[in-house]
């Protein structure tokens, strides 16, 4: 893994300069045809699915599996290049049944770690160490010169993505949770869709994708000796400053759902979604997000048990959550057992 990670490097840079000296002058003239959508809300609580209902409007764009593999170069690499690799990805993710390909919605964040940029998603490389980069989960603690370039580096991947497919931007990525205050500084009419699920699933389906992802692409075996207390932490870190920062966001411009709900309706839930944050071309939208949500009941969720000195400690922790979204502290959607 190192050695094919070091080669994938000197071909990402090489190709970098050949990018910039392309475009390098229609991404820096770039405006973004509107301001982004950014879908919040902590890992395994529907960020995906969300996403990819908004991505089925034809009126939007969005960061796909290539765009953030080659981040520094895809403006000239991909009609070439996703042809080449078409089968180097399996047909669904590692952590669970989400089917992926390179032209499915992705996160941003990965692109923003090929572009160089700290990120804590470097913990998946070397899951035995403390997390990495916790500083940039927030941005909050960084000097304001490392928050210039992290906000310059983020703003010119999307400009990149302009020039590609000059639509709406929706963006998906659970580490934005924590950076509301940044992202408003730099999008101040931004949109935020905030997606919340049973805290009990939440925490059994992050720590099953963990330990899925640190034993795929980690560069150390894998002990997972904090990996509860890391899960942990990171939900309560982010539902701590959260809602206070959601209050900063103008009128018209925050939507808040269940997950839940988007299962049970998804057409419905994109309806009110577009209805309270004003996104005109829903109906032009529908027959797409109807093709998409008729084969979500092909997708099985993972079980997930846990014991009862867990469960209350989840109860405890995460308390705030619990009465402020109005979640049951008696789920049924993850079996609880006795300790041995």
């Amino acid at each position: 893994m190192a050695c094919m990670l070091m080669m994938i490097s000197l071909f990402n840079s090489v190709l970098m300069i050949f990018n910039s000296i392309w475009f390098g002058a229609k991404i820096r003239e770039a405006h973004l045809v509107d301001t982004p959508i950014f879908v919040l809300g902590h890992w395994r609580s529907g960020t995906t699915l969300l996403h990819e209902l908004l991505c089925c409007d034809p009126q939007h764009t969005y960061p796909t599996t290539f765009t953030g593999f080659a981040a520094n170069h895809f403006l000239v690499t991909e009609p070439l290049l996703k042809r080449l690799i078409r089968f180097a990805l399996p047909d669904k993710r590692p952590m669970d049944n989400v089917r992926i390909g390179w032209d499915t919605p992705q996160e941003d964040e990965w692109a923003l770690c090929n572009l160089g940029l700290p990120s804590p998603y470097f913990t998946i490389l070397f899951p035995n160490r403390p997390p990495q980069y916790p500083e940039y989960r927030s941005l909050k603690a960084i000097s304001t010169q490392e928050r210039k370039v992290w906000q310059n580096g983020l703003n010119g991947f999307l400009k990149a993505l302009t020039v590609r497919q000059p639509k709406r931007i929706v963006l998906k990525n659970p580490l934005h949770s924590y950076r509301v205050p940044a992202l408003l500084e730099m999008y101040p009419n931004a949109r935020f869709i905030h997606i919340v699920r049973d805290p009990f699933e939440v925490y059994a389906s992050t720590m099953h994708t963990w330990r899925r992802m640190f034993a795929y692409q980690g560069l150390q075996v894998p002990r997972f000796e904090h990996l509860s207390e890391y899960v942990l932490d990171n939900f309560q870190v982010m539902y701590d400053d959260l809602p206070d920062d959601l209050k900063a966001i103008s009128k018209g411009r925050l939507c808040e759902l269940r997950y839940e709900d988007l299962v049970q309706d998804p057409v419905g839930q994109l309806q009110m979604i577009y209805q309270t944050l004003e996104i005109e071309g829903f109906d032009n939208a529908v027959p797409e997000i109807r093709k998409y949500a008729s084969q979500m009941s092909e997708y099985r969720t993972n079980r997930h048990t846990m014991d009862l000195g867990l469960r209350d400690q989840i109860i405890a922790r995460w308390s705030g959550f619990f009465d402020r979204y109005g979640y049951s502290r008696q789920s049924e959607s993850v079996v609880a057992t006795a300790s041995a």
